[in-house]
């Protein structure tokens, strides 16, 4: 009877172990998020299983090109993943041909698959305010990112890490290209 108790308690003991160590990697290291349409395309894809690093930007800034995941404001348990275009400080303006200007100066960038045909509020000059991004999705034309104003700037606070790793499918298996 003995060895059957102190079997069952070494037994919850290790799965206790177990639970607090995922729990605290899935709180402060990483996440497995899923993409769902295609304004990351041909980045991402419908459908891929990322793993998001929510460690980096502890240590070091979001930079330009940076892919990463932020929390929708209005849907609860919805991320959105898109590419870092505007740095704080910085100002953004998108003319009428979809040219991006960063600063008063062209962005040299080979991420959007085509023209981008509507500029949204980036119309107008957007300052950047010290914790303040400015995020596009690859598929300029078919994303819902900052020049929405109900995605708008996304504040540091709000990023919950940057996509690492694609998981699925295994074909296209790898660390993601960010720069």
């Amino acid at each position: 009877m003995k060895n059957v108790i102190k079997e069952i308690l070494g037994t919850s003991m290790y799965l206790l172990v177990v639970l607090c160590l995922t729990y605290l990697v899935i709180t402060f290291v990483g996440q497995r998020t899923q993409v769902i349409g295609s304004s990351m395309e041909s980045t991402l894809s419908n459908n891929d299983n990322l793993i998001v690093d929510k460690i980096s930007y502890r240590f070091q800034d979001p930079k330009r090109f940076d892919i990463i995941v932020f929390p929708y404001q209005y849907a609860e348990e919805t991320y959105y993943i898109k590419r870092v275009i505007g740095l704080p400080g910085e100002t953004i303006r998108i003319d009428e041909l979809g040219t991006i200007y960063v600063n008063d100066v062209m962005l040299e960038e080979s991420y959007g698959r085509e023209i981008m045909k509507e500029p949204g509020r980036a119309f107008e000059t957007i300052t950047l305010a010290e914790d303040e991004y400015f995020v596009l999705g690859d598929n300029r034309n078919n994303s819902s990112d900052s020049r929405d104003p109900s995605v708008g700037n996304i504040q540091e606070n709000q990023i919950i890490g940057r996509a690492f790793v694609r998981i699925w499918p295994l074909a296209k298996f790898g660390v993601l290209k960010h720069q």
